[in-house]
């Protein structure tokens, strides 16, 4: 199969789409969408998140040095979309979306209620890389809806229907191709 050269550039798609709710401390909360997040560290739970200092959600993260990271879903795309291009200037993005706020339990920010999975971070270091800093931050606690947990008491996320990004377009997950060691599993 032939490939073309491109110039260099992020096509690590994809990622998935999640909603960063913050806070100011003063009572204005805002919702912001990254694409760029992932996983850093088991132990402790870490992850990051990178934001261009331009956003309004930036100086709120620099502030207050705490966020919820808010899996989305199927039924949260247009959401996501919204408060992704919407700025928080000038708009309550909780209430143009119809989602509520909870309460966290370390954190300040709240947790998006309609998403299945947040989690509270503490910001450990603000990592300044050009077009956009990177937010450093321990996972402090982890909210599962129970409505995807199975008799086994297991995490169904699938059942969520979760939502990925890439390259300018949204996509649902498809079905499991496998678990973690299938390719090395004994056959039975």
């Amino acid at each position: 199969m032939a490939k073309q050269q491109w110039k260099p550039g992020n096509m690590l798609y994809p990622l998935p789409a999640v909603m960063v709710s913050v806070t100011d401390g003063k009572g204005k909360d805002n919702i912001i969408t990254v694409a760029w997040t992932g996983t850093v560290c088991t132990n402790p739970p870490m992850v990051s998140i990178s934001v261009k200092p331009e956003r309004y959600s930036y100086h709120m993260l620099k502030a207050t040095g705490e966020f919820v990271i808010n899996l989305t879903t199927e039924s949260l795309a247009y959401a996501a979309d919204y408060c992704g291009v919407r700025s928080g200037r000038d708009r309550d993005k909780f209430a143009d979306m119809k989602l509520h706020r909870e309460k966290a339990s370390f954190v300040k920010a709240p947790l998006i209620r309609e998403s299945p999975v947040c989690l509270e971070c503490k910001v450990k270091s603000v990592q300044e890389l050009g077009s956009h800093h990177m937010f450093l931050a321990e996972v402090v606690a982890v909210h599962a809806d129970e409505a995807y947990i199975n008799k086994n008491n297991k995490f169904e996320l699938s059942r969520a229907k979760p939502i990925v990004y890439s390259h300018g377009s949204y996509f649902g997950l498809g079905k499991m191709l496998g678990t973690f060691g299938y390719s090395v599993k004994k056959k039975k």
